[in-house]
C-alpha cells in the first residue's frame, strides 16, 4: 500500500499545486476584473495602482497562473506566500490573535500552502517539466533520492 502511495506522490502534489494555483488566480481575477463576485465579494474591482490591494491582486493573478501551470513554481510560490503573510499580519492579525477571530483563515492557508510548494516543487503535470529537470526545480539525482534509489555523487 505504501509503495503505491509513494508512486502517486508526484501526481498528488501536482494536483495540489493546480488547485492552489487556480484558487489563488481566481482571487486576483476577482479583484482586478470584478468577476467571480468581485473584490472581497463586493462585485467591484480594486482601483488600479492602489497600495497594497492592487499589487496583491496582480501577484495573485500572475503568481496563481504560474503556480497553476507549474512554470517557475518555487519562485512564484515564494512571492505569493510572502504576499499572503504580509496580508495576514498587516490586515488580519491586528484584529485578533487567531485566524478564526480575525477572518484571516484564507490568507493563512494560502501562505502555508504556497510555502509548501516552495520546498516541494511543482510535482507532476507541470509545464516546467517539459523544459527539463532544471526548470522544474529538481535534479535527476534528487528525483532518484526521492524514489529511494541510491545516488552516486
Amino acid at each position: 500500500m505504501r509503495a503505491k502511495l509513494d508512486t502517486s506522490r508526484p501526481y498528488a502534489l501536482g494536483l495540489f499545486r493546480i488547485v492552489i494555483g487556480l484558487l489563488f488566480l481566481c482571487h486576483g481575477a476577482a479583484s482586478l476584473f470584478g468577476v467571480l463576485g468581485g473584490a472581497a465579494g463586493t462585485g467591484g474591482t480594486v482601483p488600479a495602482g492602489t497600495w497594497p490591494n492592487w499589487y496583491a491582486a496582480v501577484i495573485q493573478l500572475v503568481g496563481g497562473g504560474l503556480v497553476l501551470l507549474g512554470l517557475g513554481t518555487r519562485a512564484a510560490a515564494f512571492i505569493a506566500s510572502g504576499s499572503m503573510a504580509y496580508a495576514y499580519f498587516t490586515v488580519h492579525q491586528p484584529m485578533g490573535l487567531f485566524p478564526m477571530e480575525n477572518g484571516g483563515e484564507v490568507p493563512a492557508v494560502f501562505c502555508w500552502a504556497l510555502l509548501l510548494l516552495v520546498f516541494t516543487g511543482p510535482g507532476a503535470l507541470s509545464l516546467g517539466s517539459l523544459f527539463g529537470s532544471r526548470a522544474s526545480g529538481t535534479s535527476g539525482a534528487a528525483e532518484r533520492r526521492e524514489k529511494g534509489s541510491p545516488v552516486a555523487a
